[in-house]
């Protein structure tokens, strides 16, 4: 990464140090998400011995959230810049279709907790490359060079052999219904809506360039807030009020989901500042690593033992997503080379 500016080495030096901050901020923000999100998928809460069963009441409160946490860093944009953003991005209408799907795909993959351990679901959902690939071969008859191939054979290979491995008695009593098979369907449901949302925003960006993040974020979640009130408390017994009632009887439950929700909201905070500053690239990296080093959080702090085979299949799939990034970054550099004047 190169510098910008003239300030020579006390500019690189501040350049690394805005880096490792936002390294800092994703890892510790994420990684703490992951333990509470386990927590509330897995923990019997009071005397009563009760588990969290609304999982997916977690998405409309990061929903809330991240709503009000976009506005009001609009707000403060706008103010600060002296100009309006309500003509500038994308209308908010524009989002409804991607936020059926952010809707969709996120709570399928929170369920899916109820029937596989956090480590085997964020080994699951990192395996994103896959379904792009297919519907981008099948679909669009994009044809993919040999080292990609080989990316997705790693990441493809080492998520359904750990799939296949036995589960430890431990971790398998920790969850509240266990079934390998449900589960990890659930988390390829989730990346196939993601990939729509993330198709439908990069058309957002294309047909209103001057969209911000914060746009996003904005229209994303308001869609989400609309939605997941209609289906939770669209009913007299609707999941919304089963979700509040707990909290009601558990107030750590209740803590544990604003620390969740807060956590989601920091978090996009810096991966929008590390987009900005260092790249999609960058992003990539420090949140393919962060995914590596919850597993084995999960796996040290929250009783979840892997055994040896089942940590070469972990480092399979990270192989592949290392390769995946590397492959890019070359990629950056050949383009950046062909724009270079001669």
């Amino acid at each position: 990464m190169e510098a910008h500016g003239g300030g020579g080495g006390s500019g690189s030096l501040r350049r690394v140090l805005v880096l490792a901050f936002c390294v800092a901020g994703i890892w510790s923000a994420y990684i703490y998400q992951g333990l509470l999100q386990e927590t509330l998928s897995t923990k019997r809460f009071g005397s009563d011995g009760k588990r969290f069963e609304q999982l997916a009441f977690l998405n409309l409160a990061q929903n809330v959230v991240c709503l009000i946490w976009s506005y009001m860093m609009i707000k403060i944009w706008s103010t600060r810049s002296g100009s309006s953003s309500s003509s500038m991005g994308a209308p908010w209408w524009t989002y409804w279709s991607p936020g059926i799907t952010n809707t969709i795909g996120p709570a399928l993959g929170i369920e899916a907790l109820k029937y596989i351990s956090y480590p085997a679901q964020v080994l699951a959902k990192s395996s994103k490359m896959i379904p792009v690939m297919l519907m981008g071969s099948l679909v669009y008859g994009i044809r993919y060079t040999l080292p990609e191939y080989l990316c997705t054979f790693l990441v493809a290979g080492g998520v359904s052999t750990f799939a296949l491995m036995k589960t430890s008695s431990k971790t398998i009593n920790k969850l509240a219904h266990p079934n390998a098979s449900l589960g990890y369907g659930l988390c390829f449901l989730n990346l196939a809506f993601d990939g729509f949302t993330n198709a439908t925003q990069d058309s957002l960006k294309a047909r209103y360039p001057k969209t911000s993040a914060w746009d996003i974020m904005l229209g994303m979640n308001l869609w989400g807030t609309i939605y997941n009130l209609i289906y939770m408390f669209g009913w007299p017994h609707g999941i919304g009020y089963e979700a509040i009632e707990f909290c009601k009887h558990h107030p750590e439950a209740a803590w544990d989901i604003f620390l969740y929700c807060l956590c989601g909201a920091v978090g996009q905070n810096f991966i929008f500042l590390t987009i900005s500053r260092f790249g999609s690239l960058a992003n990539t990296t420090i949140t393919t690593t962060r995914k590596f080093v919850s597993i084995v959080v999960s796996s040290v702090l929250s009783g979840n033992p892997l055994s040896a085979k089942q940590w070469g299949c972990v480092v399979m799939v990270f192989s592949g997503l290392s390769y995946q990034i590397y492959l890019k970054w070359r990629k950056l550099q050949k383009l950046q080379k062909k724009r270079k004047p001669l």
